[in-house]
């Protein structure tokens, strides 16, 4: 019997767990599997283990692991893998299909040139984006931030799009904005690359409130599991 295990990556915030708890919920009324679980990483119960002993329990004979990441660092090379592998040889009877993280898609893009367009109306050639991204010392990482923020320069036929980081990588979040404050004659849009709320986003809303008390022009999108694309993807992946 068919089984879908979705993983989040899991945090501290209640408010965060139960955004990412609701998601799944409506991807799983879209999903015609009799099998499906949510799990996280860390942080959050229930566990990766908890989740697939739970699918097996219920009679599963094939478990498809969708882990809900933008993009492909230590966590999805490494720490669920790994995580698989023991439960595998616990229960080797098991076919464990992981796929992959959402990555770099065209349509991803699109949904970010929408979100900023929601956030601010009619976008100007002199207004500057910001990308916050989580932050991961795999370069493959930073190689994927450069090629989203061309992605969005030529969607919103912008000069400019600046990307900094909340952790393991440079330039961090102050530094970052700080950066382009200093070069911003217009509007700042701060497009947070996160899917649910959590610490992180707090982090970021406290810097744009001071620039915003200084009285410069920043707006925030809203988070990226906000637009329909982002379950649209978790669907395909659960169902292909």
């Amino acid at each position: 019997m068919k089984a879908i295990l979705y993983i989040g990556h899991g945090t501290r915030s209640k408010k965060g767990a139960n955004e990412v708890k609701a998601f799944v919920g409506k991807v799983m009324e879209q999903v015609d599997v009799p099998i499906q679980e949510v799990s996280f990483l860390e942080l959050t119960e229930p566990s990766i283990a908890e989740g697939f002993r739970k699918c097996v329990q219920k009679g599963a004979t094939e478990i498809t692991v969708v882990p809900l990441f933008l993009l492909a660092a230590g966590h999805i090379k490494h720490d669920i893998p790994q995580a698989l592998q023991k439960l595998q040889a616990s229960f080797p009877e098991i076919h464990v299909v992981l796929k992959d993280p959402f990555g770099v898609q065209t349509r991803i893009l699109d949904a970010i040139a929408e979100l900023i367009k929601d956030s601010t109306g009619t976008i100007k050639r002199e207004d500057q984006v910001l990308l916050v991204g989580r932050g991961s010392s795999d370069p493959s990482v930073l190689a994927d931030f450069a090629q989203i923020t061309v992605g969005l320069k030529e969607r919103l036929a912008l000069k400019d799009v600046s990307v900094c980081f909340l952790a393991a990588a440079e330039p961090r979040l102050k530094a970052g904005f700080e950066m382009v404050m200093e070069k911003a004659v217009g509007r700042v849009i701060v497009v947070p690359y996160l899917l649910f709320s959590g610490l992180l986003i707090a982090e970021v809303n406290q810097e744009i409130r001071k620039w915003q008390k200084l009285d410069r022009m920043v707006y925030c999108t809203d988070l990226l599991s906000s637009h329909k694309t982002i379950e649209a993807i978790v669907i395909d992946r659960a169902t292909s």
